[in-house]
């Protein structure tokens, strides 16, 4: 099946599905923005509403729940931010290799409440076909809860997503992923919000820098910087600028690793790669 042929599968099910209300998980991402608007769409045909969930986190980058607020009041959909405290709630402040189940479960179970208690039924997140081939133990967590993964189940994958959202014009349609900050330290490291936070920092100050996919992991007082291939030399070329940004940040020790930018470069000592 194409990509033409998968949308349009895509579209009648969503059509379908909001012949009643359905909530999305909405991160502001490409993937839940395609959904969100796909789905606010099929609403207006039906006289349905579509509400946006976007989970409020010190486990994730600070901009993403203004960003997703922005986007949900452009798509004229109601927009609701549930705020988690993930370190206790889910129980993963020593980072254990399965935190990404844990913290699924968490989340997803606030919002499977919270719509419940709206009546509503359907629950859509934005997983795609490419998460299903890499370390996502979040997946159990979802399957267990009967959340709906609409781009996964037609097989879309992140490139088809990408040229989706731009021929619709949505802005996203580049945007780089933005996975929770526990992925910049190994598993067993004991997680704080301000050590997150540190992080965050830095990797918000390298992109508007220009760095467009960036992460700084964390090895106790090492932190060893990913950039595109591309962009070392760039980076090399303000070497000061990032070492006082980064010194400034309380780490001791600065690496750039020469493989670049991965996703999932911490999973590479479990059976499958790829959290991030």
């Amino acid at each position: 099946m194409n990509a033409s042929d998968k949308f349009q599968a895509l579209e009648a099910y969503l059509s379908e599905l909001l012949k009643d209300d359905v909530a999305l998980a909405f991160s502001g991402g490409v993937d839940s923005s395609l959904l969100l608007r796909m789905c606010s769409e099929a609403a207006a045909r039906h006289g349905t509403r579509v509400f946006a969930y976007t989970v409020h986190s010190d486990m994730h980058p600070v901009a993403d729940v203004d960003h997703a607020r922005r986007q949900a009041l452009a798509e004229g959909v109601e927009h609701l931010v549930i705020r988690v405290n993930e370190l206790e709630e889910a129980g993963i402040a020593d980072n254990p290799p399965d935190r990404c189940y844990r913290c699924k479960y968490t989340l997803f179970g606030k919002i499977k409440r919270t719509a419940a208690a709206a009546g509503i039924t359907h629950i859509l997140e934005g997983t795609n076909e490419d998460d299903l081939h890499v370390y996502r133990p979040g997946l159990k967590a979802l399957e267990e809860l009967s959340i709906l993964s609409p781009l996964a189940h037609f097989h879309i994958t992140k490139a088809e997503v990408r040229e989706e959202a731009a021929r619709r014009g949505l802005s996203v349609a580049q945007r780089p992923s933005s996975p929770c900050m526990a992925t910049r330290f190994p598993y067993g490291t004991k997680l704080s919000y301000a050590a997150m936070r540190r992080v965050d920092e830095v990797e918000r100050w390298l992109r508007a820098q220009g760095f467009a996919n960036v992460r700084v992991r964390v090895h106790g007082e090492i932190a060893r910087l990913e950039t595109d291939a591309e962009d070392m030399m760039r980076l090399l070329a303000m070497r000061q600028a990032v070492i006082e940004k980064l010194k400034g940040q309380g780490f001791a020790y600065l690496t750039l690793d020469l493989e670049g930018f991965r996703s999932g470069s911490m999973d590479i000592h479990l059976k499958k790669k790829g959290e991030d």
